[in-house]
């Protein structure tokens, strides 16, 4: 059975920091790219942070650059995002997601989601 559950959110002040953990399980983590994403509250999903299979690629977007990285860890099955700095428009829903891109079609796994709220 293929799971991914986040887990580290909360409630942070400005310029305060979180770690979101993604456990993965089920299938060959290590063949998926592993993504974050964030919803905040009325707007639409964003792509925050990827990194390949491998771990030696990573890549942030521009409106958390600097601020936060990505990390896996493929021989305990984890990913990581380290957010420093937090600011109020940081405050989404994130989520982790496991994507392998194959000739035959994409695999694509998706957690539940852990609560950001980053506020004074």
């Amino acid at each position: 059975q293929v799971q991914l559950v986040e887990s580290g959110g909360g409630l942070v002040q400005p310029g305060g920091s979180l770690r979101l953990s993604c456990a993965a399980s089920g299938f060959t983590f290590s063949n998926y790219v592993l993504n974050w994403w964030r919803q905040p509250p009325g707007k639409e999903r964003e792509l925050v942070a990827g990194i390949i299979g491998s771990g030696n690629t990573a890549t942030v977007s521009n409106s958390v650059k600097g601020r936060f990285t990505i990390t896996r860890d493929n021989a305990k099955n984890m990913a990581y995002l380290q957010m420093t700095n937090l600011k109020p428009e940081d405050t989404a829903l994130y989520y982790c997601n496991a994507r392998n891109r194959r000739l035959s079609g994409t695999d694509d796994y998706w957690g539940q989601g852990t609560q950001v709220t980053v506020s004074s």
